[in-house]
C-alpha cells in the first residue's frame, strides 16, 4: 500500500527531536502503527493480550512511538484509536524534561470532554512506554494508574466504551492557572512564551525565548532539575485529582515487572 508512510502522511516529526513541535501531530483517524507506516484499523478494541493506554500527550503522535519502540529494540504493531474522553483534561506536567519541553499530563475534570487517543500495547511495548514516562524508578515522572469507567469515560466511534483506561499521572503534579486551577497544555511554544513572560527567575534559568528555553534544557539536566524545583518552591504545581488511581508500582505487563531501564527524560 503506497501513501501511508509517517513521511507521506506528515506525521514524521517526533518531538524529541522538535521539542517546540510537542505534543508532535496527531494521525486524523485511528490507525495501526507498523514501524513507519500507519495503515487503516480492522476493529477498535485489541483486549487479546492488549492494555488501553491513553495518551494525552506525544503518545499520540506516530512518530514519537517509533522512535520509543526502536530505542530499546522492541517491534510489532500498535494500533491508535481515537475516542472521545468524558472526565479529564490535557494539563502541563510540573517538571521539565531532559528533551527540551514541558509535557502535558491528564487532570481530573469531569465535565470535560476530549478527542484523544488510546493506544493498545502489549507487554514488551509496554514496559518501553513506563520506561520511557519513568514509572519504575522512586524518583521517576509520572506513574501508571487505571482510571475505571464510570469516572472516566472512554467512547471509541463504533459505539463501544471501555471499563477503564491506563494513563501517565504527573508525581510532580500539574501547573496551575495562577488561580489553582490547573492550566491547559496549549502546545510547547504557547506555553513556554507564557511561562517565560510570567517568571523572571524562569528566564534567568533558560532564557528569554522558547527557543533558548528547549536549547539549553535539552543540554543540561541538572538545568532541568532546577526548574523542576523551582516549580514546587513557588507553588506553581496543583495535584491533578487523578493520583488517588495510581497504585503501587507496576511496569510491564500487569502482573510481571519491568527490565528495561528507564532512558534520560
Amino acid at each position: 500500500m503506497t501513501g501511508r508512510t509517517l513521511a507521506e502522511l506528515g506525521l514524521d516529526e517526533a518531538p524529541r527531536d522538535h521539542p517546540l513541535a510537542y505534543p508532535g501531530i496527531w494521525p486524523a483517524d485511528s490507525g495501526l502503527l507498523d514501524g513507519d507506516r500507519l495503515s487503516p484499523l480492522d476493529r477498535l478494541v485489541y483486549d487479546d493480550g492488549r492494555v488501553p493506554v491513553l495518551a494525552v500527550g506525544s503518545n499520540a503522535s506516530p512518530a514519537q512511538l517509533r522512535h520509543k519502540m526502536a530505542e530499546f529494540g522492541v517491534t510489532g504493531t500498535i494500533p491508535m484509536v481515537r475516542a472521545r474522553v468524558t472526565g479529564l483534561d490535557v494539563g502541563v506536567s510540573a517538571h521539565i524534561s531532559r528533551l527540551g519541553y514541558v509535557s502535558a499530563s491528564p487532570v481530573e475534570s469531569p465535565t470535560t470532554v476530549r478527542e484523544l487517543f488510546v493506544v493498545w500495547l502489549d507487554g514488551r511495548q509496554l514496559e518501553v512506554i513506563d520506561a520511557s514516562e519513568g514509572v519504575p524508578l522512586p524518583d521517576g515522572n509520572f506513574g501508571r494508574a487505571w482510571l475505571p469507567a464510570p469516572d472516566v469515560r472512554v467512547g471509541l466511534a463504533d459505539g463501544t466504551a471501555l471499563p477503564g483506561v491506563h494513563a501517565y499521572v504527573n508525581r510532580h503534579g500539574v501547573l496551575h492557572d495562577g488561580t489553582g486551577t490547573p492550566r491547559r497544555h496549549p502546545g510547547e511554544r504557547a506555553l513556554l512564551t507564557e511561562l517565560l513572560t510570567e517568571s523572571a527567575e524562569l528566564r534567568g534559568l533558560f532564557g528569554v525565548t522558547p527557543e533558548e528555553f528547549c536549547a539549553r534544557a535539552r543540554a543540561d539536566a541538572e538545568l532541568c532539575r532546577q526548574g523542576t524545583r523551582l516549580f514546587a518552591e513557588r507553588s506553581w504545581a496543583v495535584a491533578s485529582g487523578l493520583e488517588r488511581y495510581v497504585g503501587a508500582q507496576q511496569t510491564g505487563s500487569p502482573g510481571t515487572g519491568s527490565s528495561l531501564s528507564p532512558p534520560l527524560m
